[in-house]
C-alpha cells in the first residue's frame, strides 16, 4: 500500500491487530526483512514496516536520507493508520531512525527495541568511508554496495550454514536503488551522536545483538543498554547483524516477551 507523506509516496504494510509495533528496517534492505516477524507477531499485535524513501517502492527523496526523516514518516504513517502508539523497533540504520523518533515524537512511543545498532555517531574516517562508497554507488551502481557490505552484514553462522540467506540479501541489495543506497549514506554519516538520549529513554527497552555481530557487536550493545533505565540484553546465538533474519525463532521469542511485558 501507498502513502503519500510530504509529497512522496512511502511504500507499506500494516498487518494483525492489536497493539502497534513500528518496525524501521536496516541498510541497505527494505521492509521485506521483517517478514518473519509479521508472520510470527501479527496475530497478537499490528504490525507496521515500511520502505524508507529510496529504498524497495519508496519513492526517493532529495539529498541525503536523514534518520529524523525516517523517524517523522514513521510518525505520520502513524497518524495515517489512526494509530497514537507504537513500540517502535529498528535494526541497524533502522536503529538510528529510533533514537530520533525518541527525540522528536516520545509521546507516541509506547516501548523500544533497539536492534543491532549503535548509538554513537560516525568518526571522521568512517564518515569519508561513506562518502567515497556512494560516489562509487553512483558509478557502478549497487554491485558495490554488495562487495562493501555483504561480507560482515551476517554472522559466521549464517555465511557457513545459510548459503540461501546470503544469496537472498545479495539479490535484495542488487535490487535497490543506486541513488538511494547513496542518500542513505550520506544520511548516516551525518546522523545525530545519540549516547546522550539513552538515559533520557522513558519507554521500556528492549536491546538485541547477534552474538556474532562484527559491525555493532555484543560489547557495544551492553554499553548501550546499560545506559538506558528500564532496558533488557538480549544476545541471539548464531546471528550476526541482521539477527531477525539469521535467527527469526530466537529473536522472534525475545521480541514476543518483550511485547507482552509492555502491554501487560
Amino acid at each position: 500500500m501507498k502513502a503519500t507523506i510530504d509529497g512522496v509516496a512511502i511504500e507499506y504494510e500494516a498487518s494483525g491487530s492489536g497493539p502497534a509495533l513500528l518496525l524501521l528496517h536496516a541498510f541497505p534492505l527494505g521492509l521485506s526483512m521483517w517478514d518473519a516477524q509479521v508472520e510470527a507477531l501479527s496475530a497478537t499485535c499490528r504490525v507496521v514496516r515500511f520502505d524508507a524513501r529510496g529504498f524497495g517502492e519508496s519513492a526517493a527523496g532529495t539529498g541525503p536520507l536523514a534518520m529524523e526523516r525516517i523517524a517523522d514518516d514513521g510518525a505520520a504513517l502513524l497518524d495515517h493508520l489512526g494509530i497514537a502508539k507504537a513500540v517502535v523497533g529498528g535494526c541497524s540504520m533502522g536503529g538510528y531512525a529510533a533514537f530520533a523518533f525518541v527525540r522528536r515524537h516520545p509521546q507516541r512511543l509506547a516501548g523500544l527495541v533497539l536492534q543491532d545498532t549503535r548509538a554513537g555517531a560516525d568518526r571522521t574516517e568512517a564518515k569519508a568511508n561513506r562518502a567515497t562508497l556512494a560516489a562509487k554507488v553512483l558509478a557502478e551502481g549497487a554491485p558495490a554496495a554488495v562487495e562493501a557490505f555483504l561480507p560482515t552484514l551476517v554472522g559466521e553462522t549464517t555465511h557457513r550454514e545459510r548459503p540461501a540467506l546470503v544469496a537472498s540479501l545479495r539479490e535484495r541489495i542488487l535490487s535497490a536503488s543506486p541513488r538511494g543506497i547513496a542518500n542513505a549514506l550520506h544520511g548516516l554519516a551525518a546522523r545525530a551522536d545519540s549516547r546522550e538520549t539513552l538515559p533520557t529513554i522513558a519507554a521500556p527497552t528492549l536491546v538485541l545483538v547477534g552474538a556474532e555481530d562484527v559491525l555493532t557487536p555484543p560489547a557495544e550493545a551492553t554499553t548501550m543498554a546499560a545506559a538506558i533505565p528500564r532496558a533488557r540484553l538480549d544476545v541471539i546465538p548464531q546471528a550476526g547483524h541482521l539477527a531477525n533474519l539469521e535467527n527469526p525463532a530466537a529473536l522472534n521469542a525475545a521480541l514476543r516477551a518483550f511485547l507482552a511485558r509492555v502491554a501487560a
